[in-house]
């Protein structure tokens, strides 16, 4: 089986060339920028070519595009897919890319897929992914996909794109927000290099989570904050929870606090999250920073 990976060149295109490659599979790749795609040609040892070629000799065809250039991708490369393709796009939204490789792209089947880890993961095995099939023919595709992923240790849901979106919105855009604004604070005060040095799991954490998002691409973020749905209402509720829990510090009111506190203490145990899992979880991760 051909795969062509259309961005290729870029973190998580490498990381699926390498994956596919260890997994028996014929991989090409293509990128924008000619020296990255030298230099994955390098690492990877893998064949390079234009999208149009790259699209015409291959079996599946996987999209790693940044959002924002994602229709001028497949616009160029719809006339040159073919019956029984799979195109299937790994962009972190997916009601517009969905609906995009819909319009322009008529013969081969289209799948949404979101992978939830980035590229710094060392292997599939308990990795997540998403997939968001629309109709019978991606709904078969789909299926086949999970039982590849679940094979080799993943694990994979499915899901509308508009589900799927609904739930980045709080599951990528609020957590990336959060620390944003987080990094935004924390380095308007001297000494952070002595607190690091004698905070505790809490603060590793926060520091974690911080370091996660400010060290990657910052049009990536950009674009996941402008084009997940509810973002603005999202992050206006997260401001009106933190002016509401300021007042209460601000006036001194720990009776307020206390109660409050345990009312999302008990709304926590009792819903669907599973917090002491959560707990458990981050002081393990702190443990091992």
């Amino acid at each position: 089986m051909k795969i062509a990976i259309i961005g290729g060149s870029g973190k998580m295109g490498r990381w699926f060339a390498s994956f596919l490659l260890k997994d028996g599979k014929e991989v090409i790749i293509t990128g924008r920028n000619e020296k990255k795609l030298l230099e994955a040609k390098q690492q990877l040892g893998v064949e390079v070519a234009t999208n149009v070629e790259a699209v015409k000799n291959a079996d599946v065809v996987l999209v790693s595009v940044p959002i924002d250039n994602f229709e001028e991708v497949v616009e160029q490369i719809c006339p040159h897919t073919h019956s029984g393709q799979f195109i299937i796009d790994i962009t972190s939204i997916k009601v517009s890319p969905v609906e995009m490789m819909h319009k322009h792209i008529k013969t081969g089947v289209v799948l949404g897929a979101h992978p939830m880890f980035g590229p710094g993961a060392r292997d599939i095995i308990n990795q997540n992914f998403i997939l968001t099939p629309t109709n019978e023919e991606e709904t078969a595709l789909a299926q086949k996909i999970r039982e590849y992923l679940e094979a080799r240790g993943a694990r994979a849901t499915m899901m509308t794109p508009n589900e799927h979106d609904e739930m980045m919105a709080v599951i990528l855009g609020l957590s990336h927000f959060i620390a944003i604004v987080s990094a935004d604070t924390l380095l308007s005060f001297d000494r952070l290099r002595e607190m690091e040095a004698v905070g505790g799991s809490t603060y590793k954490v926060l520091l974690t989570l911080v370091g996660s998002v400010i060290s990657e691409d910052p049009e990536f973020y950009a674009s996941v904050q402008m084009n997940l749905p509810k973002m603005t209402e999202i992050e206006e509720l997260f401001q009106r929870s933190s002016e509401t829990w300021a007042n209460i510090v601000r006036n001194k009111d720990r009776q307020e606090f206390v109660n409050r506190m345990n009312i999302l203490k008990n709304r926590l145990e009792k819903g669907d999250l599973d917090f002491r899992k959560a707990y458990e979880n981050m002081y393990k991760l702190a443990e091992g920073l």
